[in-house]
């Protein structure tokens, strides 16, 4: 498995990383998530060997993943990464690409290897296509199947979908992500898009102020937050006195309910209308299945 203990980071004097510990099986799905900062893209540069690591140590199976100082080439076999900037070759096709790495002994194996991958991540019609030509989406997804082309044992993906418009980012989660756990390829990925993490992550690391603030899996974590900022990767949330934290999913309207509130907005959400109201002077944000009319008085109950 995938070993990590003890790790600290420091940019200059700034703690990046503090003690960080964790694991992963062969095959699983763990995510990282955090704000803007909080060393998700470090974490996978040091897995992947990137940067010296000054303290604590990361092993894959028998296998301790070491720096530069340490490995002429950055990077282990074993091992690949998909960082937000590509490094493709410009001038030649996807097709092309993606198998940059693979045998030329076998051409046919070797043509059968990059159609499976170009379907994958939904490019084959693009398989002769120059990558400069591309978008930043479909470079993003060359990247990917060019990452996973030889099979790694683990795979370290950082804002893979970053780049990707919505009319292919749900699909393309689906299929790669069936694909990696198909061919038992441990998955590690730094996001902050929730729909990253809800459908297909194992494990769920918060990571804030350098150091892990929560671990446990999507539905745990997502049912029962610690805190807002948790609370805030999955939706829009309030935090009520003498309730806590409370989903806008979890307020409905009932006639008998006791928290009384005046609706201020209303924004059309395609399958749900959200509402803002004002409860006792405070905004309140409440989920609602059609529109309702400004300063309308309303009663809410809360559904955990």
């Amino acid at each position: 498995m995938l070993q990590i203990k003890n790790l600290s980071f420091r940019y200059r004097k700034q703690a990046i990383l503090d003690h960080i510990s964790f694991s992963a099986k062969p095959g699983e799905h763990l995510s990282i998530i955090g704000e803007s900062g909080s060393g998700k893209s470090t974490l996978l540069k040091l897995l992947y060997g990137y940067y010296d690591l000054p303290e604590g140590e990361i092993y894959w199976k028998d296998n301790q993943i070491l720096g530069p100082e340490y490995n002429l080439v950055v990077g282990y076999d074993f091992m690949k990464y998909v960082a937000q900037e590509f490094d493709l070759m410009p001038f030649i096709s996807v097709a092309e690409n993606i198998g940059a790495f693979l045998s030329n002994f076998y051409p046919e194996e070797k043509q059968k290897r990059i159609n499976e991958l170009l379907k994958v991540v939904e490019l084959e019609a693009y398989a002769d296509i120059k990558v400069k030509e591309l978008s930043g989406g479909q470079k993003q997804r060359v990247a990917i199947a060019r990452a996973i082309a030889k099979e790694p044992e683990i795979l370290l993906l950082d804002e893979p979908f970053s780049h990707i418009d919505n009319f292919k980012k749900q699909s393309l989660r689906r299929s790669l992500f069936k694909y990696l756990k198909d061919n038992q390829i441990t998955c590690i990925v730094a996001t902050h898009d929730k729909d990253d993490v809800l459908a297909f992550s194992d494990q769920m690391i918060v990571l804030h102020d350098a150091k892990i603030m929560a671990q446990d899996t999507p539905e745990n974590l997502f049912n029962n937050p610690q805190n807002k900022l948790i609370a805030s990767f999955f939706g829009e949330y309030n935090e009520i006195e003498n309730h806590g934290i409370v989903y806008s999913h979890q307020l409905k309207i009932n006639g008998e309910g006791d928290l009384k509130a005046t609706v201020k907005q209303i924004y059309f959400r395609g399958t749900t209308y959200l509402i803002e109201a004002d409860l006792n002077g405070n905004p309140i944000l409440f989920e609602h299945d059609h529109a309702l009319k400004f300063n309308e008085e309303i009663q809410l109950s809360i559904l955990k």
